[in-house]
């Protein structure tokens, strides 16, 4: 698991602006009314080389009576229990609130890792307010202005030094890491154990089981894998469980750290928005996908309801409908290892690499005959050249005169001339459009 800095503190401190900084995106709410943040919200960050997860928490209050600020309360306690180093913000502006000695007597019954921000200490002059701080003998003080930057440096340069070894012990990098994600009680757990011959997961009927994402090695049958069970991915407006939002971070994490996503799906209940979402987020990540239909026979059949179900489920995910779809019961073991095969598959392809005289000699010709749509102020778009990258995963470049004015349907039309030529099912693939 990736190493975690939370930052807490009273409402209205400047939480959300500190962690927009670090995530250097807008996804938390900035509001000068407090107790905007209700939920813990968390991104990624990196810091001179060291990558790191940050939790953002709504501010702590107290003894309050207000139902919103009890639950705020207890979020930002579990955030306290995981990370491994927390950030305790202050007004450095404002100077010392009694509410922040609240926070600073759980923080010292903690024995985590603590770093004290004043925050607002915009002008040099107020860098002296600071110091009052040090009464809450939390050690040094970092003046900073989440707002515009000031100080932040040195803060992070403290913060990576107390963050710990985050590669899990068990893991072998070297390997194919494989990814069951899904929602809650679609069969992960039942799968992974059922491949590995052994109840090492715990398999109840109860969604969200599993709480931590469990690594293990897969070696039969010619395959060689590390296989990666993960709690199940609820929507935001479900995580009621304080722990839950943890296994949620740790699954995200998983699938951002495995090379095929192994997308399952309840067979009973059909494909849901989660369901579209955790393959989405699969796909954003650039991983390769297997779409795996559990629970299949429990399903009424007729004739051509496998075929019916499938068109379904590529209409639904479109436009990246090229994944390779099984369906499964786990219970009954009914083509649990065609998963794995196709698995190998899909990873195979991730790696697939065409010469640039192949593609050149096969795309040119097709875009000359059907060639993009004009450009803006009726310019024509001519693409000279197309060359795969050295990347991880497939992502090609077209260098033309008018990159910007090429547009999405077109882009679409030559991922589907590549995937019409070049197996690359269950492989996202990338296109980008430069000056010649």
């Amino acid at each position: 698991m990736s190493n975690i800095l939370a930052i807490v503190g009273r409402p209205n401190v400047g939480k959300s602006t500190l962690f927009n900084r670090l995530v250097q995106k807008r996804e938390a709410i900035v509001e000068s009314e407090s107790g905007v943040t209700r939920d813990r919200i968390y991104g990624k960050s990196d810091w001179n080389g060291y990558e790191f997860s940050v939790i953002d928490t709504g501010g702590y209050v107290y003894g309050s009576d207000d139902t919103f600020e009890e639950e705020i309360r207890k979020q930002v306690l579990f955030a306290i229990d995981e990370a491994d180093v927390i950030a305790f913000m202050v007004d450095g502006r404002e100077g010392l609130n009694p509410l922040d000695e609240d926070v600073a007597n759980i923080l010292r019954k903690s024995k985590k890792n603590i770093l004290l921000v004043a925050n607002k200490t915009d002008e040099p002059g107020q860098h002296n307010n600071a110091s009052e701080f040090y009464s809450f003998g939390l050690g040094e003080v970092f003046p900073i202005s989440a707002n515009n930057g000031t100080g932040t440096g040195e803060f992070l340069d403290a913060a990576v030094t107390l963050f710990k070894d985050s590669t899990p012990v068990e893991e072998d990098t070297d390997l194919p890491r494989i990814a069951f994600v899904g929602r809650p009680n679609v069969g992960k757990s039942s799968l992974v154990n059922t491949l590995l011959g052994d109840n090492r997961n715990i398999v109840t009927p109860i969604a969200g089981t599993t709480r931590d994402s469990i690594y293990t090695r897969y070696k039969a049958f010619g395959h060689d894998f590390m296989l990666v069970d993960t709690a199940g991915l609820r929507k935001k407006g479900k995580v009621y469980e304080n722990i839950e939002f943890y296994s949620t971070l740790r699954s995200i994490k998983a699938i951002e750290n495995s090379d095929v996503c192994v997308v399952m799906i309840d067979a009973e209940t059909g494909i849901e928005k989660q369901d579209i979402n955790i393959f989405h987020l699969a796909e954003k990540n650039r991983k390769g996908i297997v779409l795996v239909v559990n629970k299949w026979d429990l399903v009424e059949k007729e004739t051509n309801t496998h075929k019916a179900y499938e068109k379904l489920i590529r209409e639904k995910i479109a436009p990246f409908a090229d994944v390779p779809i099984v369906f499964t019961s786990v219970k009954e073991k009914q083509r649990i290892f065609k998963v794995l095969e196709l698995v190998k598959d899909v990873y195979e392809r991730r790696d697939q690499k065409i010469p640039t005289s192949k593609l050149n000699d096969l795309l040119l010709p097709i875009i000359e005959n059907t060639p993009p749509p004009m450009g803006s102020r009726g310019r024509y778009i001519k693409i000279k050249y197309v060359m795969q990258l050295k990347t991880a995963t497939p992502q090609f470049v077209f260098f033309c005169n008018l990159p910007e004015d090429v547009k999405d349907s077109y882009k679409r039309f030559l991922e589907n001339q590549l995937r019409t030529h070049y197996n690359f099912t269950g492989v996202p693939i990338q296109l980008y459009f430069r000056n010649k």
